[in-house]
């Protein structure tokens, strides 16, 4: 498995097991489905992930940053933002594991909640970075 995909499979498994996450969020979703909310306001999505080399002697290393999206249709921005605030503590320099690869560190820097175009959700952005050694 790519690291790009392990370290997104890590991210699904770590917030499905988040009882806070889930709490307010309906699903987390790669593929989103035709009706995402269910019965909560909110749900989790993932977004573009970019990925640059950072290798180092006899290392094989990649930076990668992964987009998580947030979506809410509860009024104002109050659920956008504690659930974008939730999934940051989630992720944000946790001591989580791979199992092909090995991650060095994680971290979160940046948070954004915005309308969305369609005046009713609001959008949440959580940009989780990793520090992966592939193996070869």
């Amino acid at each position: 498995m790519s690291s790009a995909a392990e370290f997104q499979k890590l991210i699904f498994d770590t917030l499905k097991a988040n009882t806070a996450v889930m709490a307010l969020a309906n699903s987390v979703y790669d593929s989103i489905p035709t009706s995402p909310f269910g019965a909560k306001t909110a749900y989790i999505s993932f977004g573009p992930v970019d990925t640059n080399e950072d290798d180092a002697d006899c290392i094989t290393g990649v930076e990668t940053t992964l987009q998580i999206d947030v979506w809410s249709r509860a009024p104002g921005f109050v659920e956008c933002k504690r659930l974008t605030d939730l999934v940051k503590k989630a992720l944000h320099r946790k001591s989580l594991e791979l199992s092909e690869n090995a991650l060095v560190d994680v971290w979160v820097p940046l948070v954004r909640v915005f309308r969305d175009p369609d005046g009713i959700t609001s959008h949440g952005v959580v940009q989780v970075t990793a520090m992966i050694e592939e193996t070869v």
